[in-house]
């Protein structure tokens, strides 16, 4: 973004209603009326251009609302998971924003910028032991991607939560200017048991994006009471598990998501960085197991 709007298009941001903003977008985007979801899908094709080719549907005015067509489903086959049954698997099509190590309780931002593990986790000691200096991945999923969720590596959901905030962009012009921001931003925190050992994947929310759900829960969010809260982790038939490639959850808009690892459990490969593209089901590391292998 050029460096004289930027400021300008951060400053907005805090004046915005975000919340208010987000909720008149998630009302719009799930209208049915044809003549005006229509025109919200044209004007959307237009101003992003995203690829069909890999859409069960490839026809954008098939889908009856914008937020169908948003949350739009991917034909067998065309996200195939790693041949390493040891790889961790992109979870998302999206851009990578920062990847590394956690260095100790902090978590790389953007270039000069950091924010706290602890502060990410909503203050949850239990969670921040697990992957104190351990290793992360941000991918940004712009409004282009697809934007279904899936499992990284298999696990058994252990906590979930909501977690309150504000909805700022996720951008890199964002990221790069305001302070804590996927500690500031509403977010949904899951915390899986698999493969050996605890990891996390949370769903940042974004301006526009007040709408996250997850496979187990439904929509959990916009909530009308805005209040850390947590999320079940079991049913009638037992604990919500997933395998590696299952769908978890799912953006109503672009946002980021983050991926955490304890020490010593995983390694990234060397070329993931950031900047770079990656796909569902790309792999993006390999899970460290017993034999060292």
């Amino acid at each position: 973004m050029n460096p004289y709007i930027a400021p300008l298009f951060i400053g907005a941001q805090y004046l915005l209603p975000q919340h208010g903003l987000s909720r008149l977008v998630h009302a719009a985007a799930r209208s049915t009326t044809p003549w005006f979801k229509n025109l919200l899908i044209d004007a959307f094709v237009r101003g992003f251009v995203p690829d069909m080719s890999d859409a069960i549907e490839p026809e954008p005015r098939a889908y009856p609302s914008l937020n169908a067509f948003f949350t739009r489903a991917l034909r067998a086959g065309a996200r195939p998971m790693p041949a390493d049954p040891h790889a961790i698997a992109s979870p998302v099509d999206g851009t990578i924003s920062e990847i590394g190590d956690i260095d100790d309780d902090r978590l790389l931002q953007a270039k000069g910028r950091h924010y706290t593990l602890t502060a990410l986790l909503a203050g949850r000691s239990d969670w921040v032991r697990h992957f104190r200096g351990g290793r992360f991945a941000t991918i940004y999923l712009a409004p282009y991607n697809y934007h279904r969720i899936h499992m990284p590596l298999a696990g058994v959901l252990r906590a979930a939560d909501y977690v309150p905030g504000q909805l700022f962009s996720v951008n890199r012009t964002t990221a790069d200017g305001v302070a804590n921001l996927f500690a500031r931003n509403e977010r949904i925190n899951c915390l899986f048991e698999g493969e050996g050992f605890h990891h996390a994947l949370l769903l940042i929310g974004a301006l526009n994006v007040g709408s996250m759900e997850t496979v187990w829960h439904g929509e959990v969010a916009p909530r009308a009471q805005r209040v850390l809260t947590g999320l079940p982790i079991a049913d009638a038939n037992g604990a919500y598990a997933a395998s590696r490639g299952d769908e978890m959850g799912r953006f109503n808009m672009g946002s980021t998501v983050i991926l955490l690892y304890p020490p010593n459990a995983i390694e990234w490969h060397a070329t993931i960085s950031p900047g770079k593209t990656v796909r569902l089901g790309e792999a993006l590391g390999r899970r460290l197991i017993a034999d060292g292998t």
